[in-house]
This record gives C-alpha cells, sequence and structure tokens, in this order.
C-alpha cells in the first residue's frame, strides 16, 4: 500500500466488522460525523485511517474501503480493558468532565496507554508519505502527537480534542499530566471544542511546564535549542447538516414522525432526551425535573410525555452499570406513580437507532432537553435544529454543553438548578409558534451554515498555514 499524504489516526476505524450475506465478514462505514465529515478530504487525497477494528484479538492486513487506505491497530483483550476501558475511560472521560464521577489513577492503566499510543503513533509514521498532514483524533490518543514527531519531524501534525479539557485545579490531579501536555504540545495545531477549554489548556501548560503562551501560540522548546510555536483554539465541531434537513424533507419519514406521536398517544406536547447512556448527560435530572412537574400537577401525563432514549454505552464499566439501575430506577417510579391505561409518563428505551428513526423522533419532539452536565459539544443539539424544517420546536440546552456557545437562540439552563430547569422546561412547553420559529430559524441558519465541512476546512486551513510559516 503507497504511503498517503493525509493520513488520520482516530482510536477505531471508520467502518463496522459485520457478516456478509454468504456469512463472510465484510465491512460497512460506520455512522458519526467525524467520519462524514473527513470522507470529501480522504476521497480527494486518497489518504490513510489508522484505526482499531473494534474487536480484541483481530488482526487484519490494510486494505482500501471506498478509496481510503485502512489501516488496522490490533489491541489485545488486555490492551481493550486497560487502555481503552481503563485509563481511556475511567480515568481521562471522568477526570475531562469535571470530576462528575471519581477517577481512578491506575500505574497499570497508564503503561497500556502509553503503549498502544506508541503502537497508533509507528502505524501512522509508516502510513505517511514524505511531509505528509496527519490529523490525531481524541482524548485516547493524546501521546502521539509528539512520538510522532519524534519519529517523524517532516510531518505537519494536527490534533483535535472532541471531549471538555478540565481547569486546572482538576487537571494537576493527573499523576502524568506532564507527559499528557507534552505529547499534545508534538502537534502543530491543537484543536478544541470551546474557547473556554483552549484557554484551560493552555493555563495548564504556562503552570506545569512553564512555556511561553501568546494570544493562541504556545512556545515550545525543541532539543536542539531552538523552538517552534503551537497553536490552540477552538474550532467547535458540527455535523452534517444538510443530510438531516433532507432526511427531514422525506414523507415517509414525516409519516413515521406522526405514527411515533399517535403511538404515544397523541400529547399535546412531546419532551425529547437523546444521549449515550452517561453520567455526564444530564439525565437523572431531566427525569428529577419532569416528575417533580408531574407530583406539583403543573403537568399531566395524558398532555406531556417525556421520550427518552439512552443508548447503550461501555456495560462493562462499572460507574455505567451504576448509572443504569439508578435511571432504571427513576423511570420504573415515576411511570408506577403517575401512567395511566392510556399513556406512559416516560417512554424510556435503552437502545441506538438508526437516523432515520432519529429524525422522525427529532420531527415529533415539541420539546428538546440537552440537559449535559458537562458536554464538550453535544451534537444532538445542532441535529435536532438541523432537521425542523418547519421551524418549530424548542431546544432547552445546558450551559455546560459547547453547543450553548453558538446555539444562543436556545433556552439556556444550568442543569443543577431543578427548579430552573423546570421553569425553563415549563417556558419551552408554553412557548408560542411565533417565537419558536424565530429562535429556531435563527439556529438552523448558524448549523446549516457552521455545518462540518466548515469545521474540518477550518481546521485543516490552519494547518495548512502553520507548514507555510514553518
Amino acid at each position: 500500500m503507497a504511503q498517503a499524504e493525509f493520513v488520520v489516526v482516530a482510536n477505531r476505524l471508520p467502518v463496522d466488522r459485520v457478516d456478509g450475506p454468504d456469512g463472510e465478514p465484510a465491512w460497512r462505514r460506520s455512522p458519526g460525523g467525524l467520519v462524514t465529515a473527513l470522507e470529501p478530504v480522504m476521497r480527494e487525497a486518497h489518504g490513510a485511517w489508522v484505526g482499531w477494528p473494534g474487536q480484541a484479538d483481530l488482526e487484519v492486513e490494510p486494505f482500501e474501503f471506498e478509496g481510503t487506505d485502512l489501516v488496522p491497530v490490533m489491541l489485545t483483550a488486555d490492551d481493550v480493558e486497560l487502555y481503552y476501558e481503563g485509563f481511556s475511560n475511567d480515568t481521562i472521560w471522568p477526570l475531562y468532565h469535571d470530576v462528575i464521577a471519581a477517577p481512578r489513577y491506575r500505574r497499570v492503566w497508564w503503561d497500556a496507554y502509553v503503549r498502544v499510543n506508541r503502537r497508533f503513533a509507528e502505524a501512522a509514521a509508516a502510513a505517511a508519505a514524505h511531509e505528509a498532514t496527519v490529523w490525531v483524533q481524541d482524548y485516547q490518543l493524546q501521546l502521539v502527537p509528539q512520538m510522532l514527531r519524534e519519529a517523524r519531524p517532516d510531518l505537519t501534525i494536527g490534533y483535535f480534542h472532541h471531549i471538555p479539557f478540565p481547569a486546572y485545579g482538576l487537571y494537576s490531579q493527573l499523576p502524568w499530566r506532564r507527559q499528557v501536555l507534552e505529547g499534545l504540545l508534538g502537534a502543530d495545531v491543537i484543536g478544541f471544542q470551546r474557547v473556554a477549554d483552549a484557554g484551560n489548556f493552555a493555563r495548564a501548560v504556562r503552570r506545569q511546564l512553564r512555556y511561553e503562551t501568546r494570544a493562541s501560540g504556545i512556545r515550545v522548546p525543541q532539543s536542539d535549542g531552538t523552538s517552534r510555536t503551537a497553536l490552540a483554539k477552538a474550532f467547535p465541531i458540527s455535523i452534517d447538516a444538510q443530510s438531516y434537513a433532507d432526511l427531514a424533507a422525506r414523507p415517509d419519514i414525516q409519516a413515521r414522525a406522526s405514527e411515533i406521536r399517535e403511538s404515544l398517544g397523541n400529547p399535546r406536547r412531546i419532551l425529547l432526551g437523546v444521549d449515550r447512556l452517561d453520567y455526564t448527560k444530564g439525565i437523572r435530572h431531566r427525569l428529577k425535573a419532569y416528575g417533580e412537574l408531574v407530583e406539583d400537577g403543573r403537568i399531566s401525563v395524558e398532555e406531556v410525555t417525556l421520550v427518552q432514549v439512552a443508548s447503550p454505552s461501555r456495560e462493562r464499566v462499572e460507574a455505567y452499570v451504576q448509572l443504569r439501575d439508578e435511571i432504571e430506577l427513576m423511570v420504573t417510579r415515576i411511570n408506577g406513580d403517575y401512567d395511566t391505561l392510556g399513556h406512559s409518563a416516560i417512554r424510556y428505551l435503552h437502545q441506538g437507532y438508526p437516523r432515520e428513526e432519529m429524525v422522525a423522533l427529532y420531527l415529533a419532539a415539541d420539546v428538546m432537553l440537552v440537559t449535559a452536565l458537562r458536554d464538550g459539544m453535544n451534537l444532538v443539539a445542532k441535529e435536532y435544529a438541523a432537521t425542523r424544517i418547519d421551524n418549530r420546536g424548542t431546544l432547552v440546552l445546558s450551559e455546560f454543553a459547547g453547543a450553548a456557545d453558538e446555539l444562543g437562540t436556545s433556552l439556556r439552563v444550568n442543569p443543577h438548578d431543578i427548579d430552573a430547569l423546570k421553569e425553563t422546561i415549563m417556558r419551552a412547553i408554553e412557548m408560542t409558534p411565533a417565537e419558536q420559529g424565530r429562535r429556531m430559524r435563527a439556529m438552523r441558519r448558524k448549523v446549516l451554515e457552521g455545518d462540518v465541512a466548515a469545521w474540518s476546512k477550518s481546521f485543516l486551513s490552519a494547518l495548512d498555514a502553520t507548514r507555510e510559516n514553518s
């Protein structure tokens, strides 16, 4: 396989292994914004994508898929447990999400994280042509930029951080805080979702490494006594907005939305939550607020139904097992107290759905509840706006989600303040069509203009600029 001019390095390959019609293993494109965003760039550059195929101990030779060279990185069952479930999702994830759950610091997890990051870096170095551009994605691979720079100083290296970056007071807990900062500073451009995240990163660099930071530039000393400038700034990610709008215009999907409303007993208002089952998403706060509104008599289950889609997530991590039990207990209690024979208070769905069904749900919902306690961006908020081609519907959006910086006409809320959350939900339920239209039009304009193609273009332009200036 020829070396590529453009290489993406991500924890996962952009394909899933499935059983083909003849029972033989086959590959199909994964759903997801990142895959969609990078597809045109990959096709144009005939790029390579380095990632794990998604199954432990699966050894696969590099292969081509729809115009992209895929370079699989093998992870053993131990690697998955220690590097992925352990360090990535039981140390970094909770720490970077403001310690909503307690992070665990285990040296054996860190050792595995270093080992696996090196494996990814070596695969990327081998796949990249001379003076190629390499774009590393997300918190599972924070050490890869520096490892790549050491192995291949000719490369232009970008890194994008999809989750929040915490305030220094929290970040400083990490026993390997210097190594992670140095790992990230191997990149020429380090992208974040929010301006605040880029600021938190620069502050950590100043406090820990004593490097000089100016505006978005960080002076990184080199071993030969010179220095280079790494750019750390916000590039808020988005969605393929037009594809959501196109789905929303399809008559079969609109008919499905009517069917959903009917199956719920045609309530006056449908509230919707769509999340991975994760403690950062504020699902408990949302259920509590809804339950209290019913208990207070301010809404009735015949009039207002809550649909909560909670797709399964990290089911081998203890904190997630516990969360599922808590949420299912809350749902059962509220439904047991308030359901009628004809109407459910909460329709709880612990499963994932294809995009078409999600768009039908968005169209059926009068109020979208995004009550994350901490979220890098939250693309569900943008998906809801993109699908509302009727300029109706109301978005209740946590101020702790990155999307709140951009979707200024949503109803923003602090989900920790249950009384305020209840009042905001009532305001959304009672909002006039004229006000819904005014707010939704502004949000849709923002999402359609700042789509995922604009995101990747702005990041890669910044990366090109650093190449020209070096």
